[in-house]
């Protein structure tokens, strides 16, 4: 049955605040970005600085940032420099995540008491998080419109009861956000499993949980094996599914470091991304002589970074690695003995003969067909490759978010194993990440099937039985809500609502808990979709000091290439009614616990030190914990880094996968979602994406413009997409046409906007992870076209 949220909402009209209201006037479709970064960076990282945070603050903070005396970024993961930093070791997006945390604008109870539910409902999720920091513990009781403060100690008191009154600890779940630091995440994995529960979901789930499911039954271990320094001795670095200039734009300056040092790049995406293709250096640091700083930001074309671009149709990227390894193996039978890694394949491998032989079988008219890459292409890059002795593969949610999300990464993984790319300088595989410390959260035990011998170690250091039974990941979780088998469930940060598929289901399995709490530091969607009583518990910021009973501390962070980084705040809290995410773990445990836990709550509060001591203590690579991070950043062991692959073989393993085949009906698109270039996740800066020529608006679907004639559909039109699955329907309403330079029988869409058009039921094969980005769609148009 064909219904909106808006639809739904005749029935129980709370669930119209599920979802960002539709835009009164169409986006502004004009030049895009030639360049990624360059003078408009500079500009807008200002100006954005200033407007939140004023002249002193802007100063202060950025030049703090990622530094080792300093914060880390709030934003992506992409590593800092092992050594030496640049003064202004942050990029424009960086620079906003910081500037929305650092805002002077404050969200008091005064405000909650002018704006109701519905009221707040109304308004975008841009406009949502302009108002500022929340800056009390906030309660919404049951059947109230408008939110008010409670204090500390009586919402920890409501949470304890309402845990404690539950039938099992198992209708209990506690979500993580990736910005979640080290020290937190330990201290919240521990209070959940004394509890009694693995229910932990956490955002990975949604992100990269294809990527770890790959890698440990690849090559034994679920991280990225490159180091920041292999970048500067690679041959060659093939990008898919990634766009660094939007989500990860530090990445671009390794990108020209490689380039410059002799590195080939390869791009495979669906988009030209212009992050992808050029780049201008905003940092003056990177140029040796000054004067041509000014000189190549205004008439420079840029850094070229892309020696060759592979545009695949969504989802079409077994088919064009299949193709390049199939290129890479012709090439060997070309030239035998010269091409392939055979040592390294005979010692550290498993299954090449069946993968060889299944390459072989492929024929090129289904690589290319359902690639979309023309042959020509792809053997170009197949001989790219075959020529590289030291070769870095990076992928990000691009391959990850599929229903045959595990297979893309282990194409990837197999490209690399062919020329021996592994456990090697300058090679390599490099999964990003894209929150600050979504890998760091996994590492500390935030995962809902953590392994035997981790519980069994936690469980001695801390004298309780840790529960055994898996719990829930994200999507069981909802579907949990949903059904009512959890009646509790807490965020530790995030935007769980507008993060998450299907937005109207998952509204609805909110609404049927008992209680939700979110541990937030502004306001956002799941806010306002909430159990019967919700709570609002607002935090310190990266960038804020944090003074506890032992005086200013510190925490920790690892990010995409495993390293371990300290994290200071700079400036003074944006209230003195803030805790810590630790404070607020253990507000939360001794009010739950009580004399159940033998754990002194307070003493690992007041002196963070204490923690990072029991981690050492649980966590393998963490010896010498605080006494290694105190002098300095370092690197968590990798085992595939050395060649040792810890899996059911004991080898890396080839494995064989099939192209898979969408088979679209007359009419259907299969599209993908992405983000502008003015958000981070589901937080919304501005409502302009100039690497796409998108101004004012996201409401918009990225069409080839071959296909808008066929459709007969015309640039500028509203149109309503409409989601197939199984003999289901999901719509979302009033989307601006736009033509684009994407392949044909493809569309794209802004996360999270079309989130509602992903059903609950449809992910990934192994990973369970949403299927964000091959969603099949019908496109009608609107019967109400805007101005």
């Amino acid at each position: 049955m064909l219904k909106t949220c808006k639809e739904n909402a005749a029935g129980d009209p709370e669930l119209r605040r599920a979802q960002s209201p539709e835009e009164r006037t169409k986006a502004r479709i004009g030049h895009h970005s030639e360049a990624a970064a360059g003078i408009p960076a500079i500009l807008k990282t200002m100006q954005y600085g200033v407007d939140e945070m004023g002249v002193d603050h802007t100063v202060k903070t950025l030049l703090k940032i990622n530094q080792k005396d300093g914060f880390d970024c709030q934003s992506c993961a992409w590593p800092s420099p092992d050594g030496k930093r640049h003064m202004a070791e942050f990029c424009e997006n960086g620079a906003k995540a910081v500037a929305s945390e650092a805002t002077t604008r404050r969200v008091t109870p005064e405000f909650f008491q002018k704006w109701s539910l519905d009221q707040l409902a109304g308004q975008s999720d841009h406009w949502l998080n302009e108002q500022g920091r929340i800056t009390h513990p906030m309660i919404l009781r049951a059947g109230r419109r408008y939110y008010e403060p409670i204090e500390w100690t009586d919402a920890f008191a409501l949470i304890g009861e309402e845990l404690n009154r539950l039938a099992s600890p198992d209708e209990a779940a506690f979500y993580t956000s990736g910005r979640t630091s080290n020290e937190a995440a330990f201290l919240y994995q521990l209070f959940a499993r004394q509890f009694g529960t693995n229910n932990l979901p956490d955002c990975s789930n949604m992100c990269h949980e294809s990527s770890g499911t790959a890698l440990v039954e690849s090559i034994g271990v679920g991280k990225s094996t490159v180091t920041f320094s292999d970048f500067d001795k690679t041959d060659l670095i093939f990008i898919i599914g990634q766009n660094p200039g939007t989500n990860h734009p530090r990445m671009l300056t390794t990108l020209e470091h490689a380039k410059r040092n002799g590195a080939k790049i390869i791009a495979i995406n669906p988009l030209p991304e212009v992050g992808l293709m050029r780049v201008k250096n905003p940092n003056p640091q990177e140029y040796p002589n000054p004067l041509t700083y000014p000189v190549d930001l205004v008439v420079g074309k840029g850094f070229k970074l892309a020696d060759l671009f592979l545009q695949v149709r969504v989802n079409g990227d077994v088919a064009v690695l299949k193709g390049i390894m199939k290129g890479i193996l012709e090439e060997e039978d070309r030239r035998p003995g010269q091409v392939l890694a055979h040592e390294f394949i005979k010692q550290y491998t498993a299954g090449f003969d069946d993968f060889a032989a299944d390459l072989r079988r492929t024929n090129w008219e289904e690589i290319v067909e359902q690639g979309g890459v023309p042959k020509d292409r792809i053997v170009e890059a197949a001989q790219m490759m075959a020529a590289a002795k030291r070769m870095i593969g990076c992928w990000a949610m691009g391959l990850t978010q599929h229903k045959n999300g595990v297979d893309n990464v282990q194409a990837a993984i197999n490209l690399l194993l062919l020329g021996g790319h592994m456990g090697r300088p300058g090679a390599g595989a490099c999964c990003i990440r894209g929150h600050s410390n979504v890998q760091g959260d996994r590492t500390m035990g935030v995962w809902e099937r953590m392994p035997k011998g981790f519980l069994d170690v936690l469980g001695r250091e801390f004298n309780f039985t840790p529960p055994s039974k898996h719990g829930c990941d994200t999507v069981d979780t909802i579907k949990a809500m949903h059904h009512r088998a959890v009646k509790v469930f807490f965020a530790m940060g995030g935007n769980f609502l507008s993060a998450t598929p299907d937005t109207c289901y998952t509204a609805e399995a909110l609404r049927r808990c008992r209680l939700t709490a979110h541990v937030s530091i502004k306001l956002n969607r799941a806010h306002l979709v909430t159990g019967e009583q919700a709570l609002i518990l607002p935090c310190l910021g990266r960038s804020e000091k944090d003074r506890q009973a032992a005086g200013e501390q510190f925490v920790t962070v690892e990010d995409a290439l495993n390293v371990i980084s300290s994290s200071r705040g700079v400036i003074e809290p944006a209230s003195p009614h803030l805790l810590s995410e630790p404070a607020i773990v253990a507000g939360l445990a001794k009010a739950t616990l009580g004399k159940r836990s033998t754990v002194d709550w307070d003493a690992l509060v007041a002196n963070y030190d204490r923690i990072r001591d029991h981690i050492s203590h649980v966590i393998p690579g963490f010896e010498n914990f605080n006494q290694r991070i105190h002098a300095d950043i370092f690197y968590l062991p990798n085992a595939a880094r050395n060649r040792v692959f810890k899996t059911k073989t004991g080898k890396a393993n080839f494995v064989v996968h099939q192209i898979p085949h969408h088979n679209l009906k007359p009419g259907e698109f299969l599209m993908t979602t992405i983000r502008s270039h003015d958000q981070f996740n589901t937080t919304i800066y501005g409502l302009n994406d100039r690497y796409r020529g998108v101004y004012g608006g996201r409401r918009v679907v990225f069409l080839n413009a071959e296909d808008l004639k066929e459709a007969g559909l015309s640039s500028g039109q509203l149109v309503d997409i409409i989601s197939r699955f199984n003999d289901e329907q999901r719509i979302a309403c009033h989307f601006q046409v736009v033509p684009y330079e994407i392949p044909r029988r493809c569309a794209a869409t802004y996360y999270p906007e079309t989130n509602v058009l992903v059903p609950v039921s449809s992910v990934a094969d192994k990973s369970n992870t949403p299927v964000y980005k091959s969603i099949r769609v019908v496109l009608r148009s609107s019967q109400q076209q805007s101005a």
